[in-house]
Parts: structure tokens; sequence; C-alpha cells
């Protein structure tokens, strides 16, 4: 197909502010899980990534007055926030309980159903015969995985139980949380070892080589895996260093500043996460999780209806037979 180029000016190139007037008018839609123990800060960095107080921290209750929980929960708080005329629709999904118990196995079980169901409902709206003009996405684009910062330890069964089956139907970012509580050299160190357990374990780590993508954006996903699991310090509070106001905070040991590059890598996870991926986290989460979670369903939908008919006319074949002989 050959390009043309038009003798006048007709009009079309405006398609991109109208596109753009609709998005903005309409907003975006996005839903972020975070899956840890209890105490890596996982409340906390979610509020300084959005720099917007989103999701209550822990109270600091005495746990030995507080109920036991007996499984993975899973809790919802949904906020819209804008900046410069766009607005996001974003739902924080909150899983405590995770990995608190004695007992911990299949604690992934919660999280691997309330993403299924996710998907379920979303294939259910699409297949009404009068679907809704907008569909309302409640899809997991992202799980922030908390890793504790242990320094020398490989991931736990539990953490390999819960990737290698959440990635297959998500995006899965991993992080070490308060990742302060490690020297600089212990990070590397630590990161190192995790990153061979992904390799070791096969792990389907986010952002993934697809075909479609320019030798640029492979460069800077290849950039970005170095880096993965992102050692990361949140902090909701304002503090002053040599003179200047920082978001961070301070300890017997000094003050840290969470935008610092040479203190934690909150930074990049927030380049990444939202300033470079955002949108492709959605549209992978649409053309790749869910559409294996639609096609599966479909097929299995396809193989029970012709189950069904094979199994009606062989009983309708044993009627007209017992007919035939009892006439």
């Amino acid at each position: 197909m050959s390009e043309i180029q038009p003798s006048s000016y007709v009009g079309f190139d405006t398609i991109t502010n109208q596109i753009e007037h609709r998005l903005l008018k309409k907003g975006f839609q996005f839903n972020i899980m975070v899956v840890g123990n209890s105490g890596l800060g996982k409340s906390t960095l979610i509020n300084t990534l959005f720099a917007s107080h989103l999701v209550d921290s822990k109270t600091g209750d005495d746990i030995s007055n507080l109920p036991i929980t007996q499984t993975t929960e899973i809790k919802i708080s949904q906020h819209t926030l804008i900046e410069d005329r766009v607005k996001l629709n974003i739902n924080i999904i909150d899983t405590p309980g995770f990995g608190d118990q004695i007992n911990n196995n299949k604690a992934w079980e919660p999280i691997v159903k309330y993403i299924k169901e996710q998907h379920s409902n979303y294939l259910r709206k699409e297949l009404t015969a009068q679907r809704e003009k907008f569909i309302k996405d409640t899809r997991v684009h992202v799980i922030l995985y908390f890793i504790e910062p242990t320094a020398t330890k490989h991931l736990t069964p539990l953490d390999v139980a819960t990737l290698r089956r959440v990635s297959e139907i998500a995006n899965v970012i991993p992080v070490i949380g308060k990742a302060d509580t490690l020297t600089m050299t212990e990070r590397e160190s630590y990161r190192e070892i995790i990153q061979n357990d992904f390799k070791n374990y096969d792990l389907n780590i986010y952002p993934y080589d697809l075909e479609e993508l320019t030798e640029d954006e492979l460069e800077l996903n290849s950039s970005i895996r170095s880096i993965i699991p992102f050692a990361v310090v949140g902090s909701e509070k304002d503090i002053e260093i040599d003179g200047e106001t920082v978001r961070g905070r301070k300890t017997r040991w000094g003050a840290i500043n969470v935008e610092d590059i040479n203190q934690c890598e909150f930074v990049y996870l927030r380049e990444f996460l939202i300033r470079t991926h955002l949108q492709d986290l959605i549209e992978t989460t649409s053309f790749i999780h869910y559409e294996k979670f639609r096609s599966r369903q479909l097929i299995a939908l396809k193989e029970n209806a012709s189950n069904r008919q094979s199994s009606t006319q062989m009983q309708q074949q044993q009627q007209q037979q017992a007919q035939q002989q009892a006439a």
C-alpha cells in the first residue's frame, strides 16, 4: 500500500486531539494489588508512589489483642486522582493476612481466585446480548510483590509458589520492602540471589519482551530487569536534610531521602510503574493475561456444548431403539 500526501490540508491529523479529549473526559482505570507479609511498608509505599494518602498503614495496636486472621483477605479501596486534567481512577487491592500464619499452605489461593473472578466478571459482561458501552474494568493490572529484606536468603517456598501462580495470570513486579535495613552491598548481593531464583524457578516476571517491541523498548526493559527486585523505601513525611525539604524519614543512624537514587530505588520504580509502563501494564493485562483466560473459557464452553449435544443425541437414539423394540 502506497503512502499519499494530500495536495491540501484535510484535517484528519486532529484525530489525536479528538482521542485525547475523549480519554480525558472518560479517565483511566488502574488496578494495583499489593502482596506481602505484614510490616514491609506496603501501604506507605503506595501512598508515596501516588503522593496521596490512599491506604491506611498499620495502626500500631497490640497485635496480641487483635483477632487472628485465618486466611488471606482481599480489601479494596477506590480513589480518583486528578493531575493536569488527567483523571486516574485507581483501585488499591490489599491482601492482609498473606504470609502471616504459622501454616501458609495455599495462602495464594484467595489472590488467584480474586484475579480470575475479575477476568470472569469482565468476560460475562462482554458476552451479554446488550453489553455496556464502557465495561467497568476491575481486572488486576499489576501486582507489587513485597520480598523481605533478609540480605542472604533465597526466595521462600511461599514466595516461589505464589509468584509461580500469580505471574501466569497477572503482571508481577517484585520489590524488596524496607530496603534501608540493608547496606548497599547487601542489597546488590541479595538482588543477585533473587534474580538467580527467578531464572532457576522459571518465573514469568514483568516486563515481557514481545515481538512488536522496538529495539529501544527492548533495551529499556532489559535495563529495568537488571534492577528487579527494586530495593525501595517509602515515606509520607517531609523532613529537612542539609536545609532542603525532602520526602523521607529520620532514624537514629541518620536520614533517608526516598527520592535519592543513591539511597534507594523508589524513583526507578515510580518511573517504571507510572511514567513509562502504566499504559503497557493495562494493555498487557487485556491482550495477554485476559486473552488467555478468555480463550480457555470459550473453548471450555464450546466443548461443554458439544458434549451436551452428543449426550442428547445419544439419549434420543436410545429412546428410539427402545420404542422400536417395544413395537
